[in-house]
């Protein structure tokens, strides 16, 4: 690498990978991390070892527990489809996770992996042929790039749109369940002070978000037709009229 950096802040498994074949010796923490142990990122939690350390999501729980959520808000929903950048290697654990949870939940699930931006019409026409009520959207850099056309043509297609990140509900999805970016952000700044300060980044252990968000938007809810349960608005965190 041309620059002589202290340490790498980066965000998402492709580009915590990218980082870490440039550099084995420069400290690198990692954030919105789907499994780093899956991803051969590290050794382990409590020990990273190597230069990598950071924050990793519970993808496994949490893409169970979204579609678990789903179900409730949606009680009638049969047919669910989920929307992801294939690129994306840790797109794959959530996406194993919620086969495994669509099984249990009876759900039929239809596959909607897109290479890019221009995926996406062809994505939600099958979505259409497919007779899809519901969409879970695997949030990387790339979802969050193209939120506001994802939604746009959710809507055109009557589709309950369901991730990760607060700010897709915001922007118009009807829930989102996951972790608090913010305190996250705020845990990454932790372990660059403490890597500045002279600790090695294989000595701190890697830590899972303890912090979830639960976010409804119920106008969006309304716009569907869908009635969202009293028990399920009584544990939102948020709830956007």
């Amino acid at each position: 690498m041309g620059l002589k950096v202290d340490v790498i802040l980066a965000l998402n498994t492709p580009s915590v990978q990218a980082a870490k074949k440039a550099s084995a010796t420069i400290p690198i923490v990692m954030m919105r991390i789907a499994d780093p142990i899956k991803s051969g990122l590290v050794s382990s939690l409590s020990r990273p070892g190597g230069n990598i350390t950071g924050l990793s999501f519970r993808v496994d729980e949490l893409s169970g527990k979204r579609l678990a959520l789903l179900k409730e808000a949606f009680p009638s929903v049969s047919r669910v489809a989920v929307l992801w950048y294939e690129p994306n290697p840790g797109s794959d654990i959530a996406v194993g996770a919620i086969k495994a949870g669509s099984r249990e939940l009876g759900l039929q699930l239809l596959l909607l992996p897109v290479q890019g931006r221009g995926d996406l019409i062809g994505a939600f026409q099958a979505a259409t042929r497919g007779r899809v009520e519901a969409l879970i959207v695997i949030e990387d850099v790339v979802a969050t790039q193209h939120r506001v056309e994802i939604l746009n043509l959710a809507a055109t297609h009557s589709l309950a749109v369901v991730s990760q990140y607060r700010a897709f509900a915001e922007a118009g999805a009807l829930l989102a369940y996951g972790p608090n970016t913010a305190a996250m952000y705020r845990r990454a700044a932790y372990y660059v002070d403490r890597i500045l300060k002279g600790a090695y980044a294989g000595d701190l252990p890697v830590e899972q978000p303890t912090k979830f968000v639960r976010v409804i938007n119920l106008k969006t809810a309304k716009a569907i037709g869908l009635t969202i349960p009293s028990s399920l608005l009584e544990r939102a965190d948020e709830v956007i009229e």
